[in-house]
């Protein structure tokens, strides 16, 4: 599980742990059942105290990221996270706020990036449509 801090931008480290653990859930990268490293050892990985870890696990089981098993660990929910479509989406919010920032400043108007979007998606082919297909139907379940 690679969880990368940063000191600069103002967010609680507990904060950036809990964000990028769900950004890890809702992406697939972490897979329920999938056990999240012990509070030591993730402390010591990121140089953190491990109270800092403690009050970040203890914020996505009150989420329904994970659930801990006493004595065993801390593991991703069977069902994932409850939250997964709303953080990624949430995910997709901030990177088109970012590319929006960008496209601006390099002074393209916006039909252009809507075209710029249509290219790559076709490039991307028909994976990028069955993807999308697939989520769809998820969603169908999960409603």
């Amino acid at each position: 599980m690679q969880i990368h801090l940063s000191l600069k931008d103002g967010v609680p480290i507990y904060r950036q742990i809990v964000s990028q653990v769900k950004y890890l859930v809702a992406s697939g990268q972490l897979l329920p059942g999938e056990e999240l490293p012990p509070i030591r050892v993730l402390a010591q990985q990121l140089l953190v105290t491990p109270n800092t870890v403690v009050k970040a696990y203890r914020e996505l089981e009150v989420d329904g990221v994970v659930r801990k098993r006493r004595g065993a660990g801390t593991y991703v929910s069977d069902g994932g996270s409850p939250l997964a479509r709303r953080e990624q989406r949430s995910i997709l919010a901030e990177r088109a706020g970012a590319f929006l920032a960008d496209a601006r400043q390099m002074g393209f108007a916006f039909d252009e990036m809507i075209e710029l979007l249509r290219q790559r998606e076709s490039e991307m082919g028909s994976r990028g449509r069955q993807n999308q297909g697939r989520t769809r139907q998820d969603q169908r379940r999960q409603t």
